[in-house]
């Protein structure tokens, strides 16, 4: 039990690391970057017509305040620190007035949504061929299956997304190609919301699959490749066990838990937003959120979505670690 608690006080401190480095290269990043937003937002209230100096002064001390931009950097990094801790961005440069955490709660649940299935579904494909193609390594159709499946890893994703864009939106056109669902709808649980997302998510999601599932099969046809050879395997051929219990009871099922552990961390990783999929549809995610934000010069917005990816995907990937010594036991605790 005390190699167990020092095993995951050691993940924690790594974790806190890895929160604390990522927030402050966020912060640093974004304090750096050309666009300053107090002057950006004064420019765009002061746009239709002459102010008064003193206003413009006292506004532009105001917005310093709102924005968090007051003071040194020192201080401002204590205040964003704060913030951070509070769960409060300030307002949104581009929605103002509207709370930076209300416009990521708003684009979390497409994110969520879209990658958590698509990963499932490239796991599941690419992990059931791989496996077959490691202890069937001489049937044609199936080195045929993963030749095509090869061929997709390296496409780059935003190949993918506009071949399928062109293909089912306009040679095609039986699938919506921009947005989460029809504008006309009101979220509900009704069936016909629910059609409308599945519709809408289709393409964005057919685009993470074929460019998922690449790596899946790769990493499971090695693991099987490896696994065949094993003692344990060649005696149970040679005792004459069917190949689909071999396969099944022996292989397949040995080789899942590395499989499972990357599954884990590829689903920490969906609280990124898949950014060039997301921009390519218009999916109303976490990564088309943080390209508006950066385009529009929106200083609260893109802190507050790298801040709160950052602390997510740390987050599950910190869980993960502590709870894989309990599903494996052959994890070393020292």
């Amino acid at each position: 039990m005390n190699g167990y608690l020092n095993y995951v006080a050691k993940r924690f401190g790594q974790f806190v690391f890895v929160v604390v480095t990522g927030v402050t290269l966020s912060f640093l990043i974004a304090h750096f970057s050309p666009v300053d937003p107090v002057e950006q937002t004064v420019s765009l209230l002061t746009n239709f017509g002459a102010t008064d100096p003193r206003t413009v002064e006292v506004l532009r001390q105001s917005l310093r305040e709102l924005y968090g931009t007051d003071g040194s950097l020192l201080s401002q990094y204590f205040l964003f620190w704060g913030r951070v801790l509070t769960g409060d961005f300030g307002p949104s440069l581009s929605a103002f007035p509207t709370p930076v955490m209300t416009i990521i709660g708003r684009a979390l649940p497409w994110t969520i949504g879209l990658l958590t299935l698509a990963t499932l579904i490239s796991w599941v494909i690419g992990n059931f061929l791989g496996a077959i193609a490691g202890y069937f390594r001489n049937s044609r159709a199936i080195k045929l299956v993963g030749l095509f499946v090869m061929a997709l890893q390296p496409i780059p994703t935003y190949i993918t997304g506009l071949t399928l864009l062109i293909v089912f939106g306009f040679l095609w056109p039986i699938l919506p190609i921009s947005g989460g669902a029809q504008l006309n709808l009101t979220p509900a649980a009704s069936w016909a919301y629910i059609s409308s997302v599945i519709q809408y998510g289709t393409l964005p999601a057919l685009t993470l699959v074929l460019v998922g599932m690449g790596g899946w099969f790769v990493s499971m046809r090695s693991l099987v490749s490896n696994i065949v050879t094993d003692d344990y395997v060649v005696y149970a051929e040679l005792a004459g066990v069917p190949s689909r219990t071999v396969f099944s009871q022996y292989v397949a099922r040995n080789a899942m838990l590395p499989q499972v552990t990357g599954l884990a961390l590829s689903l920490g990783n969906v609280f990124g937003g898949a950014v060039i999929v997301e921009f390519i549809f218009n999916y109303p995610g976490i990564g088309k959120l943080m390209i508006a934000g950066i385009y529009a010069g929106d200083y609260s917005l893109v802190l507050g979505v790298t801040t709160f990816s950052v602390i997510a995907v740390a987050t599950a990937v910190f869980l993960i670690d502590i709870l894989y010594p309990l599903i494996d036991p052959r994890v070393k605790l020292g």
